[in-house]
């Protein structure tokens, strides 16, 4: 037999084993998690509860005395922990993203899933953080950046993912869900294409939107007939999604007068939108309220940053919640780093917010402004087993992530050296990010035990 052969046979179990490892479902018994003060989000926290799991969904979730546990459940000893739905990011950065370019400022027929690498660290951060339901955005340096991608942090058959495809959340329709990014303020002002004012970026933004209804009507009046439809364009196909409520304006946008600008158009072209960052949020939280528009808001303890942010506050999450705004939060990861998210709450609530509020802004408000508020955000019977056990209240400074589930698989577990290096840091955590300096001339340096930044490397 040739060696290519022997080799090829001698491989084969493992790689069936692999492949029916890949098939073979999240849990073949189920998982009963006992002991825990559970938090539910929609309803009373649970001093002394049970979290039943099976086949990826929650199947029963309530006090001790309550629950009956399956014979053959395999069970967890959670007393002294705290249990709560997997945290949901509205707005983060992992993957390396990257959106539209300086050939236009307008750029909606970009999908920012073309460039994500999943094996990025940041992913393991995220999930280290207590993340499970991510919202991947491209930048804000655009008035319309691209696409965004509704992502789950989980392990297909137990395996960190291998594409993005592994990630996607899917909706009624089979196709991957998303939302579009937008921006106004001061990111994107410069020369043409740019726009150069503030008045300039809405014109900007107007007139593609007239575009984009003028693209819808054409394709109705064809009715179906391919020699009366208009020639494809993908900018507008998305546009036009987003004018029949079928994608969310995720909209970055700080001063109070550039919030009132996303409302007007919003009120003009009839999108939904949720208003991200909003550092200055607190001055017209009525008028927010009064448009009926989310907010996902960032939550910064530390000065810095640029001009437009100046007057952020932490108490905006408490200000907004008193008006009757849905407020969630983000982290904007690096902004606020996604290891970190649960530190969000905690600030708010020291500055106002209600307990309840502030959780429900790290999970179930997220996932409504995500249209996914029937998957997660909650510990609810039916939905996906996707939840964090802690190692004290989650307002807590002293508090851990020990695990974070998604979908009835564990895909972080603190006590593990290898997972708990990307939690704490330290060399190895971010092995993707050492410098790529091939084409670079010169001597270079040493990083990693390893000489860069000579020619031909």
């Amino acid at each position: 037999m040739p060696i290519q052969s022997r080799f090829t046979a001698a491989l084969l179990p493992v790689a069936m084993l692999a492949l029916l490892a890949g098939l073979a479902p999240a849990q073949v018994a189920p998982v009963a998690v006992v002991g825990a003060h559970i938090i539910p989000i929609t309803g009373p926290e649970i001093p002394r509860g049970v979290l039943i799991v099976h086949n990826g969904k929650i199947v029963a979730v309530g006090d001790e005395s309550a629950v009956t546990i399956p014979a053959d459940a395999t069970r967890i000893d959670a007393v002294g922990k705290f249990i709560m739905p997997g945290l949901v990011d509205t707005h983060i950065h992992i993957g390396g993203v990257g959106g539209g370019d300086r050939s236009s400022t307008l750029a909606p027929e970009v999908r920012v899933l073309d460039s994500i690498n999943v094996m990025d660290s940041g992913f393991r951060r995220a999930v280290a953080g207590g993340l499970t339901t991510v919202n991947i955005m491209p930048g804000s340096g655009h008035l319309m950046s691209g696409q965004t991608i509704y992502t789950k942090l989980r392990q297909p058959g137990g395996n960190p993912p291998k594409r993005i495809e592994d990630l996607f959340i899917k909706g009624d329709d089979g196709k991957p869900m998303w939302g579009l990014k937008m921006a106004n303020g001061t990111n994107m002002l410069g020369e043409p294409p740019f726009s150069g004012t503030r008045g300039k970026s809405a014109a900007l933004v107007r007139e593609r939107f007239i575009k984009a209804q003028e693209y819808k009507a054409k394709i109705a009046a064809a009715n179906g007939d391919p020699e009366k439809l208009p020639a494809r364009d993908l900018g507008l196909e998305a546009m036009v999604e987003v004018l029949d409520g079928k994608r969310i304006v995720h909209h970055h946008t700080h001063r109070t007068d550039d919030i009132m600008t996303v409302l007007r158009l919003k009120k003009e072209f009839g999108f939904r939108v949720v208003l991200h960052h909003v550092s200055e949020a607190w001055k017209i939280a009525d008028e927010i309220a009064a448009a009926k528009v989310p907010v996902s808001a960032i939550v910064i303890d530390s000065p810095g940053g640029k001009l437009e942010a100046a007057d952020l506050v932490i108490e905006t999450g408490g200000v907004l919640e008193k008006a009757g705004v849905n407020v969630a939060f983000h982290t904007d990861d690096w902004i606020t780093d996604c290891r970190l998210f649960l530190r969000s709450a905690g600030l708010a609530v020291r500055a106002g917010m209600s307990r309840p509020g502030a959780l429900r802004a790290l999970t179930l408000a997220g996932a409504e402004m995500l249209d996914l508020q029937s998957r997660v955000g909650s510990l609810e019977a039916g939905k996906d087993a996707d939840f964090i056990i802690l190692s004290a209240d989650p307002l807590s400074v002293y508090a851990k992530v020990e695990q974070t589930w998604v979908e009835g698989g564990k895909v972080f577990d603190r006590s593990l050296e290898s997972d708990r290096l990307f939690s704490t840091g330290g060399f190895g955590a971010g092995r993707d990010q050492e410098p790529y300096m091939c084409c670079v001339q010169g001597t270079g340096f040493v990083f990693g035990g390893k000489q860069w930044g000579t020619a031909g490397q």
